[in-house]
């Protein structure tokens, strides 16, 4: 063939090769592994609430969204920020705009299931499987946010220790910051780098761990912050405190622990009940569909099925007050 045509085709290929690593190297500096840690760090301190302003002029500003429009519209609503701290507790890479696009997506497919279900659903049952799809992204971001934070919470007594040994080697404590947040699990290293940052960036020591109290609001991490602080302000053996902060820690963990053994049993039957009723009425529905169907179809079955969801509720929270045993 025509020489010309391979080297037409060997070009073609080396373009398509060149375009694909560009794209590919666009893509990774903008949303790769180390770009979303690099921004995920840089809007931590920048959601840091105790920084002054001309410091916190110089870092990146935490968007609401990824549309300025939208940003400017969420900025409007009260307490905004609160929702947008959770989802930094949490771990999560999501904004507030995307979040809210979650809970409105998912509140849509559920209304168009019930609309073009071939069974009639009962305007009840609609509302309320409405209701729960609208608050399912946002209950998922407190249960990632709640798992997240009991991690911290039994990784600190380590944390501690490592702190205390690297001051006994003669290390600093700025530098012993350091080292854990390089050399410790996630996601405790996380946040004592984001602190060494800081440090690095000309915010003080107090500040930056006032800055990790917020970020994190975990009891037990804020008595570590304030036994650091009242020991730069009146002295002392900074390592033997860490040392008592982290048996302090083990054992009210310890505790904790044991209380929760205790309390399974009453957590588990608070599950059952709770479920029983509704697993009963399905059973039932299968065997007899006409059976419940005065329920939805009669007025008086409704105020029944609302009186039953109100008082179920009340009686969910109150065995899980109950249950609920604080350390």
């Amino acid at each position: 063939m025509n020489p010309i045509f391979y080297a037409f085709a060997f070009l073609l290929f080396i373009a398509v090769v060149l375009g694909i690593e560009g794209i590919y190297q666009w893509w990774n500096s903008h949303h790769g592994p180390a770009a979303r840690r690099l921004d995920q760090r840089i809007r931590a301190l920048s959601a840091g609430a105790h920084a002054n302003g001309e410091r916190l002029s110089i870092l990146k500003e935490r968007m609401l969204s990824n549309s300025a429009s939208v940003h400017a519209l969420m900025m409007r609503v009260p307490r905004i920020h609160l929702l947008d701290r959770i989802i930094l507790q949490s771990g999560s890479s999501l904004t507030v705009g995307r979040l809210a696009t979650h809970s409105v997506v998912a509140l849509v497919l559920v209304l168009l299931a019930a609309n073009f279900s071939p069974v009639q659903v009962p305007t009840l049952v609609t509302v309320l499987a409405a209701v729960a799809a609208l608050a399912f992204p946002t209950l998922r971001m407190l249960r990632a946010r709640r798992k997240r934070l009991r991690v911290l919470e039994r990784q600190l007594p380590e944390a501690a220790d490592m702190i205390s040994r690297a001051l006994r080697a003669g290390h600093s404590f700025s530098s012993a910051l350091g080292m854990l947040g390089s050399e410790f699990a996630e996601p405790m290293a996380g946040e004592f780098r984001i602190v060494f940052d800081e440090i690095n960036y000309g915010v003080t020591l107090n500040e930056a761990l006032l800055n990790l109290a917020t970020r994190v609001p975990v009891g037990d991490l804020r008595y570590f912050v304030i036994a650091v602080l009242i020991q730069r302000e009146t002295g002392g053996n900074l390592a033997e405190i860490l040392d008592s902060i982290a048996s302090l820690v083990r054992a009210r963990l310890q505790l904790f622990d044991k209380v929760r053994v205790l309390s399974a049993e009453g957590r588990l039957s608070g599950w059952i009940l709770a479920l029983l009723p509704f697993a009963s009425a399905g059973a039932m529905q299968v065997v007899n569909p006409t059976f419940f169907s005065v329920l939805w179809e009669d007025p008086a079955g409704l105020q029944i099925i609302e009186t039953m969801l109100v008082s179920m509720v009340l009686g969910i929270l109150w065995m899980r007050r109950i249950v609920q045993i604080r350390v």
